[in-house]
C-alpha cells in the first residue's frame, strides 16, 4: 500500500514538474533568443547599412582598385601565411610529440609561448631590431611566428591520440616512414589541421597593430583608418562588408576542407604510446629548428622589451600613468568577462539540456559573431550609437558590450563543458524541496560549473587585456588602457616608453597560456 501511494504521489507531481521545467526552459530560452538576437546586430546592421545606401553607390564603393589591391593583399597573406603555419606546426608537433628529441616537453611549452606575446608585440619588436622590415614578406613572417601555436595545439594534441597500430599495419605492408606519415597520419591530422587553420585564417583577417608596424594595408587597417580620418561611414562600412564576406570565404573552405569523414574507431584500442622515431644524425639539426623558432618567436619580442627598457632606464616606467591603464584594463576585463560569462549561460544550458534544431541554429549564431573582427562589431555599434543612441557614444555600457559580442564564444565553450558535468537531477531536486526554477538553477548547475565559467573569464579577461581595434574605436573618452597606452607611445616612435606596457601584458598572458597548454596534455591523457 505504501509503494502504490508513493507511486500515485509522484504520478501526481508530474505535470507540476513538466510544468516548471516548461516554465524554466522559456525564460531561459527567451533569454538564449535576445543574446542570439544582439549577437547578430553587427552583421545585419552591415546590410542595412548597405541597403541605406543604395545599390550603386555601394557598388561603386565596393569595385574600385583601392578594395582590389585591399583584397590582392589578403588573399596573398592567407595564402602564404597559413599553409607556412601548417607545415612549421606539423613538423614542431612531430619532433615535440613523435621523436625521440631530448627535452621534448620543454620544447612543446616553448612552442606554445608565443600565444602569450601579442601579434603587434611581435611587430613592434621586429620593427625596432629590423627598421626597414615592411610589406607583405615582413607580415607573413610576424604573422607566422605569432600565430603558428594556435595550429600547434590541436595538431600536437591528435598526434598524442592517434592510435598506433594503424601505422604499424601500414608499415607491416612495405609503407616506409614518409609513406606512413603522408597516407597514414597527415590524413587523421586533417580535422586539427583545418580547425587550426580557420583560427589562423580568422585572425590574420581581423589583426590591426601588427600590419600597421610592418606598413602593410588589409582591410582592417583600412577601416580603422577610414574610421579615425574622415568617419566615412558608408566607405568603412562597405569595406567591412567585403571583410565579412572574406570570413564566411575563410568558414565555407574550411568546412569543405573538413569533410565529412570518420574519424573515429569502435573500441577503445589499444592503450599504448607509439615507439617514438629515432633521429641519429639528425637530432643536431632539428634541435637547431626549435631553437631558431623559439629565438625568433620568443627571443626577440623579449630581448628587444629588455632592450628599451635598458635604454629608457627608471623613467619609462611612469607609475601613475601605468598604475591608471592598468586600473582601466582591469576594470574594462572585469566587467567585460563578467558580461560575456553572464550572456552565455542561457546558451550553454540549453545546449546541454534542451539540444535540437532550434538550439543548434542559436547557437551557431552566436559562434557566428565570434568570427567577425572586432573593428566590425566596433563599427556598428559606433554608427548605431551615433546615429540613434548618441547616449551611448563612447560609454562604458557600449564597450562592454562589444567586448560581450566579441568574446561570447569563448566564455560558452567553457561554460557548456562545466553544465555538462553537472547532473540535471539536483536541479529537480531543488525543486521538489520548494525553491523556484532560476533558483534552484543558480544554486545546483550554475554553482556546479563555477570552474568552467572561471575559465571562460580568464580567456575573455585575455582577449579583451590585448584587444585594440574595439577599444580605440568604443573607449569612454579619457579611457587609457594598457593596449591603448603601448599603442599611443610607439605610434609616437617613443619604443622606451612603450616598453613597460608590453612587458605587463606579456607577463599577464603568459599564465592563462601555460594553462591552455596543460589543459591541452589533460584533454590527451597526458
Amino acid at each position: 500500500m505504501q509503494a502504490s501511494a508513493d507511486s500515485t504521489l509522484i504520478s501526481a507531481s508530474q505535470p507540476g514538474r513538466r510544468i516548471t521545467a516548461r516554465l524554466r526552459l522559456s525564460w531561459i530560452g527567451l533569454a538564449a533568443i535576445l543574446v542570439t538576437l544582439l549577437a547578430l546586430v553587427p552583421l545585419g546592421f552591415i546590410f542595412w547599412v548597405t541597403a541605406q545606401t543604395g545599390w550603386q553607390t555601394a557598388i561603386a564603393l565596393v569595385f574600385r582598385p583601392r578594395v582590389g589591391e585591399l583584397l590582392a593583399n589578403t588573399i596573398m597573406l592567407e595564402l602564404l601565411a597559413v599553409p607556412a603555419c601548417a607545415v612549421l606546426s606539423v613538423a614542431l608537433a612531430w619532433l615535440t610529440e613523435r621523436s625521440d628529441l631530448p627535452g621534448a616537453r620543454l620544447w612543446s611549452w616553448l612552442c606554445v609561448a608565443p600565444l602569450a606575446v601579442p601579434a603587434f608585440i611581435h611587430s613592434y619588436a621586429w620593427v625596432t631590431i629590423v627598421p626597414g622590415l615592411n610589406g607583405l614578406s615582413a607580415g607573413v613572417l610576424v604573422s607566422v611566428l605569432a600565430y603558428f601555436p594556435f595550429l600547434y595545439l590541436p595538431v600536437s594534441a591528435a598526434l598524442r591520440r592517434l592510435d598506433p597500430a594503424l601505422e604499424d599495419a601500414a608499415a607491416a605492408l612495405g609503407h616506409g616512414p614518409w609513406s606512413v606519415f603522408l597516407r597514414v597520419v597527415l590524413p587523421q591530422l586533417r580535422l586539427a589541421l583545418c580547425g587550426g587553420a580557420l583560427l589562423v585564417g580568422l585572425h590574420l583577417l581581423a589583426e590591426y597593430g601588427l600590419f600597421v608596424f610592418v606598413r602593410f594595408d588589409t582591410f582592417t587597417t583600412a577601416i580603422v583608418d577610414q574610421f579615425q580620418s574622415t568617419f566615412n561611414g558608408p566607405a568603412a562600412n562597405m569595406l567591412a562588408g567585403v571583410l565579412i564576406a572574406c570570413c564566411f570565404a575563410l568558414l565555407t573552405l574550411e568546412m569543405l576542407a573538413r569533410g565529412d569523414e570518420r574519424y573515429a574507431r569502435v573500441g577503445s584500442g589499444a592503450a599504448r604510446h607509439p615507439v617514438k622515431a629515432v633521429l641519429g644524425r639528425a637530432a643536431l639539426p632539428c634541435l637547431l629548428l626549435l631553437v631558431l623558432v623559439a629565438a625568433l618567436s620568443l627571443g626577440v619580442p623579449f630581448y628587444t622589451i629588455a632592450r628599451w627598457l635598458g635604454t629608457g632606464g627608471w623613467q619609462v616606467w611612469r607609475m601613475d600613468e601605468i598604475s591608471s591603464a592598468l586600473g582601466h584594463t582591469t576594470v574594462l576585463a572585469l566587467g567585460g568577462a563578467v558580461l560575456a560569462t553572464l550572456a552565455a549561460i542561457p546558451m550553454a544550458w540549453l545546449s546541454i539540456r534542451a539540444p535540437g534544431r532550434l538550439q543548434r541554429i542559436l547557437e551557431g549564431c552566436n559562434y557566428m559573431v565570434g568570427s567577425l573582427p572586432g573593428v566590425v562589431i566596433a563599427l556598428a555599434l559606433v554608427t548605431l550609437a551615433v546615429r540613434y543612441l548618441l547616449p551611448l557614444y563612447q560609454t562604458l555600457a557600449t564597450i562592454l558590450i562589444a567586448y560581450m559580442l566579441m568574446f561570447l564564444p569563448r566564455a560558452l565553450i567553457s561554460l557548456r563543458a562545466s553544465i555538462a558535468q553537472a547532473p540535471p537531477e539536483l536541479e529537480q531536486a531543488a525543486m521538489n524541496l520548494g525553491r523556484r526554477p532560476l533558483d534552484a538553477l543558480w544554486s545546483t548547475t550554475i554553482r556546479l560549473s563555477a570552474p568552467g565559467a572561471a575559465a571562460g573569464m580568464a580567456l575573455v579577461a585575455l582577449g579583451i587585456l590585448n584587444e585594440l581595434t574595439a577599444t580605440q574605436m568604443l573607449a569612454p573618452s579619457g579611457t587609457r588602457t594598457l593596449a591603448l597606452a603601448f599603442w599611443s607611445y610607439s605610434g609616437e616612435i617613443d619604443y622606451a616608453a612603450a616598453a613597460p606596457y608590453a612587458l605587463i601584458m606579456v607577463g599577464a598572458s603568459l599564465p592563462l597560456t601555460w594553462l591552455l597548454y596543460v589543459q591541452s596534455r589533460k584533454m590527451a591523457g597526458q
